[in-house]
C-alpha cells in the first residue's frame, strides 16, 4: 500500500477530519477566487468595451466627414480610410442605395484590403442607428456601427476586437495563474494550521482507541493511558474534552480496581471454602462406609445412608471444580509435555462407551497422530467434559462424533458433535457461563421436584441435585440447556453449570479458544489448540 505523505494510519478519522476541512476552505477559497474572477473579467470587459466604443465614435465622425462630396461638382467622393487618423485595421465601407459602394480595412502594412463578398452581406444587413455592435468578418471579429449621413448614404465604421480579447485573455491566464498559486500557498498553509489545530484531538482520538482495546471485562487491567497536559487543558473546547476524558478514566479505573479487589476477593474465598470443605466431606464420607460395614440398617436406613454417601460424594466433586476453576484462574502454570489427541480421543470415548452405551459414539481421527504442547491431565478434562457434556444431554441413540484434525495454521481442532435436539437460541450465549443451566425440568429426572413424588427418597436427595455429577474418567459435565429432552440416565446426574467453565478455562489458558454452534439436529463445540501454548 502506497503511504501518502503526512497521513496519519493509526488515527484515520482525525487524518478524514483534517482533509474534509481543507477541503472544504479550498472550496470556499475556489468559489470566491471564481467570483472574484467573473466580477474582474465583467468589469475590464464592459472597460474595454467603453473604450473601443470612444474609439469607434471618433473613428466613425473622421470617416463621416472626411467622406463629403467634393465641391468641384465632380461627384467624386473620397475614400473614409484616407482619412487622418485611422489606425490599423480599422474597417470603412459606404452603402449607397442598398449596395456596398467601397469598403476594406487598413492592413498591417498601412495598405487597403477588400472585404469578401459574405462580409457585405454583413455590412448590409446592419441597422443605420449608430448602435456599435459586435460581429464576425473574415477579418476577424470587428465592432461595428452603422451612421448616414446627411447626403443619403450610410458609412459604417468598424474596428478589430483583436486587442480586447487579448486583453481579457491575457486577465483570465493571469488571474488563473494567481489563484492557482494562492490556492496552493493557502491550501499547504491551512493544512499545517489545522493539523496544528487537531494535534489535540488526534491525542484524544489516540487515547480514546488505546482504551476501546484494552481487555476490560475480566483479570487484572492496568488503565495507565491518559490524554497529554497540553491537550486536557479546559481553556478551550478540545481541552475541556480531553479533560472531561482523563477525570471519566480516573473513574473508570477505579472502579477496575474495585472490581478486581472484589473478584480477587471472591476467589480467595471460593479457593479456601474448598480447600476447607474437602476435610469435612471426607470424614463424611469415611464414616458413612465405616458405618455400612459395622452397622445393620432397616432397608429404608440402607437407602438413606446410601444417598447420604451419594450426595457427598457429588459435593466433593463440586468442591474439587471449584477448587479447579480458582487455580485456574490464579493462573497456576501447565505441566507441559506432548500430549497425542488422537489417543486422547480414543481413551476417553472408550470410558464413555462403558457409562453410556446407548450412545453411538464415533471417532474421526486422521492417519497421522496430532500432536500437541499443552498439559496432558487438563486436556483429557476437557475432552471428558465435553462428552459426558453430549452424553447427559442426549436421548438414547444419538450419534456422538468425536474428530481431531490438524488446520492449515497448524494448530489442532477438536471437536464434539451430536444429532441431539439442540441448545436454545437464548441459552446458547450463556453456555460456557458459570452455573449456567436452562431450563432444569429438562435435565434429569431426578433434578426435576415436580417429576418425583413429594417424601420419596429421591426427592429427599434432591437436596444435592445441583451439583456436578463426575464420571469414571473423572470428567464434570456441564450444562446445556435446552439440549434435548430429559435424559435416560438410569441415575439422577444433575449438573452444575461448571463444566463447560472449565472446558473454557482450560483451553483458554493452553492459548486456545472454543466455540459452539447449534441447530436442531446438529450441535457441535469445536476446540482450538495452537502448536505451542502461550508462555508462562
Amino acid at each position: 500500500m502506497t503511504r501518502v505523505p503526512g497521513r496519519d494510519w493509526r488515527n484515520p478519522s482525525t487524518w478524514h477530519l483534517r482533509t474534509r476541512l481543507v477541503l472544504v476552505a479550498m472550496a470556499l477559497l475556489v468559489a470566491i477566487c471564481g467570483a472574484v474572477g467573473l466580477f474582474s473579467y465583467a468589469s475590464m470587459d464592459l472597460f474595454l468595451t467603453r473604450q473601443l466604443d470612444t474609439q469607434l465614435d471618433q473613428a466613425s465622425h473622421r470617416s463621416s466627414e472626411f467622406g463629403r462630396p467634393s465641391s468641384d461638382d465632380s461627384g467624386r467622393r473620397p475614400d473614409p480610410l484616407e482619412a487622418r487618423g485611422q489606425g490599423v485595421g480599422t474597417l470603412n465601407a459606404r452603402i449607397v442605395d442598398g449596395e456596398v459602394s467601397r469598403a476594406g480595412f487598413l492592413a498591417g502594412d498601412g495598405a487597403v484590403k477588400s472585404l469578401s463578398p459574405d462580409d457585405n452581406k454583413v455590412l448590409l444587413a446592419l441597422t443605420p442607428s449608430g448602435v456599435p455592435v459586435d460581429r464576425s468578418l473574415s477579418a476577424g471579429g470587428y465592432r461595428l456601427t452603422a451612421a448616414r449621413t446627411p447626403y443619403g448614404d450610410v458609412i459604417v465604421t468598424g474596428l478589430p476586437l483583436a486587442e480586447k480579447q487579448n486583453t481579457l485573455a491575457s486577465l483570465v491566464w493571469t488571474m488563473v495563474v494567481v489563484s492557482a498559486g494562492g490556492l496552493v500557498l493557502i491550501g499547504l498553509a491551512g493544512t499545517a494550521l489545522i493539523r496544528r489545530t487537531m494535534k489535540p484531538l488526534e491525542q484524544l482520538s489516540e487515547v480514546a482507541t488505546k482504551v476501546s482495546r484494552l481487555p476490560l471485562d475480566a483479570g487484572e487491567v492496568a488503565l495507565g493511558v491518559r490524554v497529554p497536559t497540553s491537550a486536557a487543558h479546559p481553556g478551550t473546547e478540545v481541552g475541556s474534552v480531553g479533560y472531561a476524558l482523563n477525570k471519566m478514566l480516573d473513574n473508570v479505573s477505579n472502579a477496575l480496581e474495585a472490581r478486581q479487589e472484589s473478584e480477587m476477593k471472591v476467589r480467595q474465598f471460593v479457593a479456601d471454602a474448598s480447600h476447607e470443605l474437602r476435610t469435612p466431606l471426607t470424614a463424611i464420607r469415611g464414616y458413612t462406609e465405616l458405618m455400612r460395614m459395622t452397622e445393620h440398617f432397616t432397608p429404608d436406613g440402607e437407602r438413606s445412608l446410601a444417598r447420604v454417601q451419594s450426595q457427598s460424594e457429588r459435593m466433593t466433586t463440586l468442591v474439587e471444580d471449584l477448587l479447579l476453576l480458582a487455580r485456574l484462574d490464579e493462573g497456576q502454570p501447565l505441566k507441559i509435555s506432548d500430549v497425542d489427541l488422537t489417543q486422547l480421543a480414543i481413551e476417553t470415548v472408550s470410558d464413555e462407551k462403558v457409562m453410556a452405551p446407548d450412545r453411538i459414539w464415533q471417532l474421526e481421527l486422521p492417519d497421522e497422530p496430532v500432536v500437541v504442547r499443552g498439559d496432558a491431565t487438563q486436556l483429557h478434562q476437557v475432552l471428558a467434559n465435553l462428552l459426558s457434556n453430549a452424553r447427559k444431554h442426549t436421548e438414547p441413540g444419538t450419534k456422538v462424533v468425536t474428530g481431531i484434525m490438524r488446520s492449515a495454521d497448524g494448530s489442532a481442532v477438536v471437536t464434539v458433535t451430536d444429532n441431539g435436539s439442540g441448545i436454545a437460541p437464548e441459552f446458547i450465549g450463556r453456555v460456557f457461563a458459570r452455573f449456567a443451566r436452562a431450563d432444569a425440568s429438562r435435565t434429569n429426572p431426578a433434578s426435576n421436584p415436580a417429576a418425583v413424588p413429594a417424601g420419596s427418597a429421591v426427592a429427599t436427595a434432591r437436596v444435592g441435585s445441583g451439583a456436578a455429577a463426575r464420571s469414571s474418567s473423572g470428567a464434570v459435565s456441564g450444562s446445556r440447556g435446552g439440549h434435548g429432552t430429559a435424559t435416560a440416565a438410569p441415575t439422577s446426574e444433575g449438573t452444575s453449570g461448571l463444566g463447560l467453565s472449565i472446558v473454557q478455562s482450560i483451553v483458554e489458558a493452553h492459548g486456545g479458544t472454543v466455540e459452539v454452534t447449534s441447530r436442531p439436529g446438529r450441535t457441535e463445540f469445536a476446540v482450538r489448540l495452537p502448536a505451542a501454548p502461550p508462555p508462562a
